[in-house]
Order: structure tokens, then sequence, then C-alpha cells
């Protein structure tokens, strides 16, 4: 019997599987999202196999997120202090599967650990690349740097800053679209694979772009951005809990 796609997961605020069972926790903290409008042509061919691209009236997006990673830890063992903790920037695309659920999909990420970042590139098969970090607070203004130690293109980098404005009280459809994502879609070992997460609403921010310097989109395989993005947030963060992976099915609809 041919698969039948379902309907997209509605685009919510909410997880559509909070009790997931931990088999990750971890903290996402001051959290810089930036993100630019892309052509779902563009990017199809860089996802994983049986996922289209996710897209807001017929548009995509490709999102630069800079933050802190804060005490990564296995089931329900507490976070690890030193090696789970450290600046991590990554570059994401967004995803559809044909059970329905909306996802990311990591291009790049770039983190300050070289332990964690050997042991995701070969354990989870995660684009981890080590990196030299630094996040730095002045007030309500965050600089966050990085340039590319391992394993390359080295001296690939990023340097972004801004200024944090006032909180979000209802967050716009694009706004929902780029940061209410409830898991991420990644090949392990020539699989498809969907790992599921779940955390508390997104306390947002708007922000000013005070500067945005970085060749990390370029070095992922996309389109260098051209103008400014057209969304940039902030958040404080949220305590996040990753669940068992699922495998894929089926042939979604563009």
């Amino acid at each position: 019997m041919p698969h039948t796609p379902r309907t997209p997961q509605s685009i919510t605020a909410d997880s559509p599987h909070p009790e997931v069972s931990p088999l990750l926790t971890q903290s996402w903290l001051d959290l810089a999202f930036l993100h630019w409008a892309a052509d779902p042509a563009d990017v199809a061919p860089l996802l994983p196999a049986g996922t289209v691209p996710d897209s807001l009236h017929g548009v995509t997006y490709i999102g630069l997120v800079a933050f802190r990673m804060h005490r990564v830890g296995w089931f329900r063992l507490p976070g690890v202090p030193y090696l789970g903790t450290f600046p991590e920037t990554n570059v994401r695309l967004y995803s559809r599967d044909a059970h329905g659920r909306r996802g990311v999909v990591f291009r790049s990420l770039d983190a300050s650990r070289l332990i964690p970042v050997a042991v995701a590139r070969t354990v989870f098969r995660l684009p981890y690349q080590w990196s030299r970090m630094a996040i730095r607070r002045d007030g309500d203004t965050l600089t966050y740097t990085s340039t590319r130690r391992w394993p390359g293109p080295r001296g690939a980098h990023s340097r972004i800053a801004l200024r944090i404005g006032e909180p979000v009280e209802a967050p716009s459809e694009l706004e929902h679209f780029l940061t209410a994502r409830w898991g991420m879609h990644n090949t392990f070992f020539g699989r498809s694979l969907y790992l599921p997460n779940t955390h508390p609403r997104w306390p947002l921010h708007r922000a000013d772009l005070i500067e945005c310097d970085e060749d990390l989109v370029a070095a992922a395989g996309l389109p260098q951005p051209k103008g400014e993005p057209v969304s940039v947030l902030y958040s404080p963060g949220v305590p996040v809990r990753f669940g068992p992976p699922a495998r894929l099915g089926g042939i979604p609809t563009p």
C-alpha cells in the first residue's frame, strides 16, 4: 500500500511531544537567531533522504544561531559542567518528513570543546567543527566570535554583535516558524532519522544587529547570504530534553 504523507505539524510554540523520555539533556543559553530567506530548490539537495525543505508561504530559511551550550548530560544524570558547557554556532536549514514532522538540519556546528566535537562527529555523525570561540556581554550587547580550527575549512569564522530589545509578547507566524522546532533530521550510518526534543516556550526578544561578519554559511555549502537578515531575535534560553531517534518512512510531499 502506498504511503500517504501526513499533514504537517502545526507551527506552534508548544512541543508536540512533551513526554519524551530523555536521551540527552542540556540547556541553550543567550541565543542569537539570524535568518535569511532562501529558495527551497537551492537547499533541497542538501537535506537527508526522506525530507523536503520546510517553507512558509513558499519561502524557506537559512539560520545562523549562536549560543551557549550548558551542562550536556545523558539520560537523567546531571549535566557535565566543563566538557558539557561551551559556546556553539550552527548553520541550519528547515525540513519536513512524510510523517509531517518539522525539524532542522544542521549543515555545520562550531563548538569550542574538542572532545564533544569528536564524540558528536564519530558517534552521532553530526557535522561538528572545533573552533576558537567566545561570548562576551556588555550591558544589553552580546558579541559572539568563532574561528574554525578543525577539520575545516580552517579559518572559517563568524562575528555577531547584537543589542537586546523588548520582549516579544506575541511572536509572528515567521518567528514561530523559525524558532518552534521540535526535532532534527540527520543521516546516521546511511539511515535518515528524526531526533525529537522538548523544552518550555521560547522567551524571545527583538534584537538590533550591530555587526555580522561571517563566512560559515558559505563554508556549509550554501549561497552566501545577501543583505541584512530578515529576522534577528535573542533568547535568554531554555532547558532541553532530546528523546530517542525514530526512522523516517515514505516520501514527503514538497
